[in-house]
C-alpha cells in the first residue's frame, strides 16, 4: 500500500492508473479505523479495480465542545489494517491541504432541506463539513466509485444528493452497517465506552428492532411509535437526541402510501453521542 500526503502526488499516481484504464473507488474515513471502516475496504475491492482510502480528521464537521480536539488519531494501527485489507493507496492530508485558506475564507457546501433535520437539527453546520470536504475530496480523486456505511444514513442521503445536484461523476455506494455482536452498531465512539456503557448501548438497536417489529405487525400510527422508542430509550438512561421513522428516501415523515421506511435514533450514552438506523419495507 502506498501512503501519499498531498494533493498533487495523488493526482499524479491517479494520472498513471486512469492510464491504464483502471478504475478508481474511493473511502473516506476520519482514522481510528473499525471493523465497519475495513467492510468498506472490502467493498470496494468488490467492484472498484483500485482503492484509495483517506484518513482526514475533518474540522469543519465538529460543532463547538464536539471532541476534535481528542478524536484519536491512530495512523499506524490503521495503516496495518488497510494494508491487510489490502488497500492499494492511503491518502493522509492536512487540515492544511485541505483547507488552505482557513476553515472561515474557504467555499462552503450545503445541501437544503436533509442537512436541517434530525443529526443536523442538532449539530448546526455538521453536514455542510461533511458535504465541503467530501465534494473535496471527490474532487481531488475523481473516483469512479465510493463508499459510505448506511449506519450514517442521513449523511449517505446527503452526499448522494450533492453528487447529484454537482453533476459529479461518482457512483455513491451504501454498504450495510457493521455490528458488534451485541448488535452495537460499529462507530469509533464506541472507544469512549465503559464496558457497562457498552451493554446499556446495545437499547438503541434492540429499540429500533422493536419499533420496526410493531410496523411490520401493521401499526402505523407513526407519532405513537415514535413516543414509544424515545421513551423506550430514555427509561434506559440514555440522553436521547430523537427517535424517528421516516421515509427512506428523503427522511420525510411517512404517509401510509411509504413503503420503503428507515428508523433512525440518536442518544448519548456516556461521553458517546451513539446513532443508528434500520430500514425495512412493508
Amino acid at each position: 500500500m502506498q501512503t501519499i500526503f498531498n494533493t498533487a502526488d495523488l493526482q499524479k499516481q491517479l494520472v498513471k492508473i486512469r492510464a491504464n484504464k483502471l478504475s478508481v473507488g474511493l473511502v473516506p474515513t476520519m482514522g481510528n479505523l473499525h471493523g465497519g471502516h475495513i467492510r468498506l475496504v472490502e467493498e470496494a475491492k468488490k467492484i472498484s479495480e483500485i482503492v484509495v482510502s483517506t484518513i482526514f480528521v475533518n474540522p469543519m464537521q465538529f460543532g463547538e465542545g464536539e471532541d476534535f480536539a481528542n478524536y484519536p488519531r491512530t495512523l499506524g494501527k490503521d495503516k496495518a489494517k488497510l494494508e491487510a485489507a489490502n488497500c492499494d493507496i492511503l491518502f493522509v492530508p492536512t487540515v492544511e491541504e485541505i483547507y488552505g485558506e482557513g476553515l472561515s475564507a474557504g467555499t462552503v457546501i450545503s445541501v437544503p432541506g436533509l442537512s436541517l433535520d434530525l443529526c443536523g437539527n442538532k449539530r448546526p453546520g455538521h453536514f455542510d463539513g461533511v458535504a465541503t470536504v467530501v465534494t473535496k475530496l471527490l474532487n481531488i480523486s475523481r473516483a469512479d466509485q465510493a463508499f459510505f456505511g448506511l449506519k450514517d444514513y442521513q449523511q449517505y442521503l446527503i452526499i448522494r444528493k450533492l453528487v447529484k445536484d454537482l453533476a459529479l461523476p461518482t457512483q455513491i455506494i451504501g454498504v450495510k452497517t457493521e455490528r458488534e455482536t451485541s448488535g452495537l452498531a460499529m462507530s469509533s465512539r464506541n472507544n469512549y465506552l465503559s464496558v457497562d456503557e457498552k451493554q446499556k448501548a446495545k437499547v438503541i438497536f434492540s429499540t429500533l428492532k422493536l419499533i420496526a417489529e410493531k410496523i411490520i405487525a401493521g401499526e402505523r400510527n407513526y407519532v405513537v411509535l415514535e413516543k414509544i422508542g424515545f421513551q423506550t430509550l430514555q427509561n434506559s438512561g440514555a440522553e436521547v437526541d430523537y427517535f424517528a421513522i421516516r421515509n427512506d428516501e428523503f427522511l420525510q415523515t411517512p404517509t401510509l402510501r411509504n413503503r420503503n421506511l428507515v428508523i433512525l435514533a440518536a442518544a448519548k450514552i456516556g461521553p458517546s453521542r451513539l446513532i443508528d438506523n434500520l430500514l425495512l419495507t412493508i
